[in-house]
């Protein structure tokens, strides 16, 4: 899926951003939240507003999840299959919702990392997320 440079680019913006992973989640739920409002409704248990506590917990576990995969990029089928079965059959969440967690999440990683995130870093991300949203809906299917 990702060659040996975008394999390292990837990990390289990994690294900058790893334990950082409440706040970037944290902003990316409410990016997220304000771009697409209709993406709430995954998340009735942040309530209607959700608070910092609450944004920062679940942004966390959300980032872990992508650390999972930073991490099993070369497996990421075994790697997140319990979240795709969680997704696909518990929560139920529709999967034209993860590409745009995806552009949320790049337009966060670009405020923060500004120069440092390169237009190659950029194309390498968007290809792994990309990767990672397909697993996701694979058991959907």
């Amino acid at each position: 899926m990702l060659s040996a440079q975008e394999r390292a680019q990837v990990a390289q913006v990994w690294d900058l951003i790893a334990g950082h992973e409440a706040s970037f989640g944290a902003e990316l739920l409410l990016r997220l939240f304000t771009v697409y409002p209709s993406t709430k409704v995954y998340f009735k248990h942040l309530g209607f507003c959700p608070d910092e506590t609450q944004l920062l917990t679940h942004g966390r576990r959300m980032l872990e999840a992508v650390g999972v995969a930073v991490r099993h990029m070369d497996n990421l089928r075994a790697a997140l299959s319990p979240l795709a079965d969680l997704h696909a059959q518990v929560l139920r969440v529709d999967p034209s919702n993860f590409p745009l967690l995806t552009q949320c999440f790049q337009v966060v990683l670009a405020s923060h990392l500004q120069g440092e995130f390169t237009v190659e870093m950029q194309a390498a991300w968007d290809k792994f997320l990309t990767g990672v949203s397909v697993v996701l809906t694979e058991k959907y299917r």
